[in-house]
């Protein structure tokens, strides 16, 4: 079994092979492995929020949407990943909780937004998403596979899903 890289809250991580890498609790907010192919090297994003330009304290960069990415990809390629080969993986983004009588504002959507803001940031960077697990009302756990590029989702109650 691979050593397995934690990757907390609002933060990234790279993962060199062969070492896997995972987080936990992955409601609202997303999980993003970028992966390059060929040298093997991972990362992993769980970001909070969509947009840094919104929030006063954004000194995190991980914790965005916008930024989360940037840096991640920054660290990777200091690691020996090459941009044009980064193919990307996604879960998360659930609506966690059911409000009555609550329009379906921004602050309820924030699983919905934070999937649109990853994908554009993707889709702006020309990283490809190769497969995605998000949306519905359930929370995950995932863990990425350097050696493999295998995406683990796990959910209570759910089967174990691979992307």
């Amino acid at each position: 079994m691979a050593e397995m890289i934690k990757v907390g809250m609002a933060d990234l991580k790279v993962c060199p092979y062969p070492k896997a890498i995972t987080t936990l609790g992955l409601g609202s907010c997303v999980g993003i492995a970028l992966y390059d192919p060929v040298t093997k090297v991972a990362g992993l994003a769980h970001i909070m929020l969509p947009d840094s330009t919104q929030i006063r304290n954004n000194e995190n960069k991980a914790k965005f949407a916008d930024t989360g990415i940037a840096e991640l990809i920054e660290q990777m390629t200091k690691a020996g990943a090459n941009k044009s080969r980064l193919v990307a993986k996604i879960a998360g983004g659930a609506q966690m909780f059911a409000f009555q009588n609550a329009n379906h504002s921004d602050m309820v959507r924030i699983g919905e937004r934070n999937v649109e803001a990853t994908k554009k940031t993707l889709k702006s960077m020309n990283i490809r998403i190769l497969s995605e697990d998000t949306g519905l009302n359930y929370g995950r756990t995932v863990e990425f596979y350097s050696e493999t590029g295998e995406f683990v989702i796990k959910s209570v109650g759910k089967p174990i899903k691979t992307i």
